[in-house]
């Protein structure tokens, strides 16, 4: 037995334990932790009738339950633990005042962190974090490592970190939420690139920066690697303690990962190893070049270049991102739900060589759409608008147009339903065309998650 795990159990026993959200990563959390003999309150501030799946899950326990909109007040009954949901801020009233009479804020991945026998690659960025995450795992995988993924993507690890050997390996995507509070950092610690996004929940862009930088800060030994071609990552290089390992898609790189004509190779020591061709990478955009560049730096000291090229071939990328629906008359429609900032639907939209049917807007992160604007001068020819972000991109537009004079022939249809969105792109949409769901924007305005989202948009699509 991992002597933490056996410290954490003693020490959790008969605890008043709090846990803030009753959600997908907390309910095995709760379930966990009340094996282990916490005496838990489970807290979250949807009512009974909605989280009515959530709570089927935990029937049989002897929990108790505080629910609706006053939900935090309840932690004024005094609590020794408190485990906060990724996405709910650190310094609440209400949490701050449960600390300053002595309960121990954390969350499930911190606790992670500090159990975990095992090596752990941490990846986060901007954009690109799934697909990079899921790369990684399946490289490690493919090389004969027993290996577990989690974070944002797979499932919960903390209720199965008695499974886990020192010799497995442990890929976690890693959100900006997550890393808030964190005090102990990845092993091997990946940030695919860092531009304005989250900042509804964070007080400002070097907040969200900062958050970013607990992946890799508190580890004096580990190796980060770093996106040379975005300027906020490659400044960062300089607070790094242990090794920094740069990629390129752009630049020609002494040391790290980069391009060498259509070759993605890695040098260090002098010495290059040619990893695998572009060409053979299926899922397209340039930014997925990156990504393999990311995840190839990421792995090279565990997985041979024969490995890479395997799980190259054959990996045809992750829902929601860039996914082909299906093709309809001559016109091809594609999902990238996962889109959820302006920088996000750019990449999406350089992915293709012609112009396309826009799909975008949902709720607003109060980040800057100005960036938008001359991608979609350029990559498209109709913008289908939703939404509470639709005015500020169709205002990035305007703005491009009186700065350049392109995009002023783009037609802008406004719609408050994606039923009517669909029937719309499929309306003026003529063989040879792309259809693409690509929001710049948040979900929440109308789906529980980006997951939701893009199915919903799928199952329309298919129903066409």
């Amino acid at each position: 037995m991992n002597n933490k795990i056996e410290e954490f159990k003693n020490y959790i026993k008969n605890k008043k334990v709090a846990v803030l959200g009753i959600g997908i990563s907390n309910t095995p959390l709760i379930k966990y932790l009340y094996s282990l003999g916490a005496k838990i309150t489970a807290f979250d501030k949807n009512t009974e009738e909605k989280l009515g799946l959530m709570l089927k899950q935990l029937s049989g326990l002897d929990i108790k339950y505080v629910l609706g909109e006053d939900y935090l007040k309840g932690l004024q009954e005094g609590f020794d633990i408190i485990f906060r949901t990724p996405g709910m801020r650190f310094d609440l009233p209400e949490l701050v005042e449960a600390c300053r009479n002595g309960a121990q804020l954390t969350s499930e991945m911190e606790v992670f962190f500090n159990l975990c026998p095992a090596q752990i690659f941490g990846i986060t960025g901007s954009d690109g974090k799934t697909t990079t995450t899921t790369l990684i795992y399946k490289m490690l995988e493919q090389q004969g490592f027993k290996c577990w993924l989690g974070g944002n993507i797979g499932t919960p690890l903390l209720d199965r970190v008695e499974e886990i050997r020192e010799t497995d390996k442990v890929v976690l995507e890693l959100s900006s939420f997550q890393l808030h509070t964190m005090k102990k950092s990845a092993d091997i610690a990946v940030i695919t690139n860092l531009s304005p996004n989250h900042l509804d929940v964070h007080k400002s862009m070097e907040e969200y920066t900062e958050a970013k930088k607990n992946i890799f800060k508190h580890k004096q030994d580990g190796k980060v690697i770093l996106n040379y071609d975005n300027l906020i990552t490659r400044e960062i290089a300089k607070e790094v303690k242990g090794e920094t390992i740069f990629f390129s898609r752009i630049n020609n790189l002494e040391e790290g990962a980069c391009l060498k004509g259509s070759k993605l190779v890695y040098r260090k020591n002098w010495k290059e190893t040619e990893i695998v061709d572009i060409s053979d990478i299926i899922i397209p955009g340039v930014h997925n070049i990156e990504n393999y560049l990311a995840a190839a730096a990421a792995v090279i000291d565990f997985v041979s270049p024969e490995t890479i090229a395997k799980v190259t071939s054959s990996f045809t990328g992750v829902e929601h991102r860039i996914e082909l629906v299906r093709e309809l008359n001559g016109v091809k429609y594609y999902n990238d739900s996962i889109a959820s900032s302006p920088s996000r639907t750019t990449a999406g939209l350089n992915s293709f060589n012609q112009k396309v049917i826009l799909i975008a807007g949902g709720k607003d992160k109060n980040i800057p759409y100005d960036s938008i604007g001359p991608v979609i001068a350029e990559k498209v020819k109709v913008l289908i608008l939703i939404g509470a972000t639709a005015p500020k991109i169709e205002q990035a537009l305007k703005e491009e147009i009186q700065r350049s004079g392109k995009g002023a022939d783009i037609p802008i249809i406004k719609c408050s339903t994606y039923e009517e969105v669909v029937k719309k792109a499929y309306e003026i949409s003529k063989p040879g065309d792309i259809v693409i769901l690509s929001p710049a924007s948040t979900s929440f305005d109308m789906f529980r998650n980006f997951e939701e989202r893009g199915n919903t948009f799928k199952a329309l699509v298919n129903k066409l």
